[in-house]
């Protein structure tokens, strides 16, 4: 049997796995499991209904990203205008 690996570090394997856009061959390979290791760590965190799901922390970060990156551009626009104002002011 292999070793023990700490549930941290098994964690930060799935967190890897799921994020980094690589394949989970390499992932495995890199980190010094199995392949099917891997993968079982992956289902047995997705089969964890106590913890919160990586992809649902990904999609809350995502709208957050989505509704600040509308407020900058909404704020860049005002901008844009109150300089083209003033711009035609001053002449």
């Amino acid at each position: 049997m292999g070793a023990r690996r700490t549930l941290e570090f098994r964690s930060e394997a799935v967190r890897i796995a799921l994020t980094s856009g690589l394949p989970r061959k390499q992932v495995a390979t890199d980190l010094g499991v199995g392949f099917s290791t891997l993968n079982k760590w992956i289902q047995q965190d997705r089969a964890d209904l106590n913890k919160p799901s990586t992809q649902s922390d990904l999609e809350r970060e995502l709208a957050e990203l989505r509704r600040e990156n509308r407020l900058l551009r909404e704020e860049r626009d005002v901008l844009k205008k109150a300089t083209r104002f003033f711009a035609e002011r001053s002449k």
